[in-house]
């Protein structure tokens, strides 16, 4: 039981003293900070290119120009390229424009999270149904995403970011476009997805979000983390 208490507690990840520059202008300039394993963290900051390049550092789809990102058991410093996609796989990313395949449908979209990682077609078929009953959204398995709300659009977003049943769930300003009721919904969703062990960070502008489902805040002002 101690262990387990451990596991959960240690940081998933770690940025120690953190540079990173785009097009020769500082973007984060000496960030630290640690999350740990099961936390839920809003995001905040006033540009989007702060929390965007952050993003970017814990999918290692940039490296810090100075410093080191720890995400799981790799490293900025050590990773080699070979590693990243399997990295990869324990992040989910939930992105605001929600980034689906127009032409393949909602089981398609998910299961093409999958068809990357060598398993069967038949556990794809499972997984892919699994994970759409648990965002309610298995009876439109086979529309296409324009015949989609942003709500639902939004709930086959995170049922693929999941698919690959991540460590660390990333999710870009998710309720942004969505009415009151949609996004408590939402939320509960998230939350749901935390008491898993999952982390989840929320990348947000709106203060009432917060204040509605208090959690830790990572604040991005003047390129520090605070």
């Amino acid at each position: 039981m101690e262990l387990l208490k451990q596991l959960y507690i240690m940081p998933v990840i770690k940025l120690q003293n953190v540079r990173v520059e785009q097009r020769g202008q500082p973007i984060l300039l000496n960030a630290n900070t640690e999350i740990n394993r099961g936390e839920f963290v809003y995001l905040t900051g006033h540009t989007e290119a702060e929390k965007r390049a952050l993003f970017r550092l814990i999918i290692f789809e940039d490296l810090p120009s100075s410093g080191v990102v720890s995400v799981g058991k790799y490293d900025s410093q050590k990773i080699r390229k070979t590693d990243i996609p399997q990295l990869r796989r324990q992040v989910g990313v939930v992105f605001q424009d929600f980034k689906l395949l127009h032409h393949r449908t909602v089981s398609e979209n998910v299961a093409f999270a999958l068809e990357v990682t060598g398993i069967s077609r038949r556990r794809i078929k499972s997984k892919t149904q699994a994970i759409l009953s648990d965002v309610d959204l298995l009876y439109k398995r086979n529309a296409y995403p324009d015949e989609l709300s942003a709500y639902e659009r939004l709930r086959v977003a995170i049922a693929r970011a999941l698919v690959n049943d991540p460590l660390i769930l990333l999710a870009d300003e998710p309720v942004a476009n969505l009415d009151s009721e949609a996004a408590e919904q939402v939320m509960a969703i998230f939350q749901k997805i935390n008491v898993r062990g999952i982390t989840v960070i929320i990348a947000t502008h709106d203060t009432a979000l917060e204040d509605r489902y208090s959690r830790r805040i990572l604040q991005l002002e003047n390129e520090v983390i605070e």
